[in-house]
């Protein structure tokens, strides 16, 4: 079993994921600033005006985690997209390389017969 996980860690380009780790995690980091803000504190009894105020900031803080959210999700999506390329790549290699030693294979056989029967 730890060969199998040891197998998929290979497979993974490190060097993608290295070189896109900064902009992941600078996104992560502003994506939970906005979201750890506090929200304002209601004063006492605010009047109509101020009440609009406190919406349309915190709409405005929604619009920014939204956005944040989107790009982290966008950035994630792109890495997990090269890893499915890489992991087709070695599936289709390793077809190659079955179907290979399977011809090899049948070589060997054929001349491990033809040996024995001279």
């Amino acid at each position: 079993m730890a060969i199998g996980w040891l197998t998929v860690l290979k497979s993974v380009p490190w060097e993608e994921v290295i070189s896109n780790a900064p902009r992941v995690a600078e996104g992560a980091k502003k994506l939970w600033k906005t979201v750890s803000r506090k929200p304002p504190s209601p004063g006492t009894a605010p009047s109509l005006e101020s009440q609009l105020a406190l919406l349309r900031a915190s709409v405005n803080d929604l619009h920014d985690q939204m956005q944040a959210s989107s790009e982290l999700i966008k950035t994630l999506a792109e890495q997990n997209a090269g890893l499915i390329r890489r992991i087709e790549l070695n599936r289709i290699r390793l077809l190659w390389l079955s179907a290979a030693l399977g011809a090899v294979s049948i070589v060997a056989v054929w001349a491990l017969i033809a040996a024995l029967v001279r």
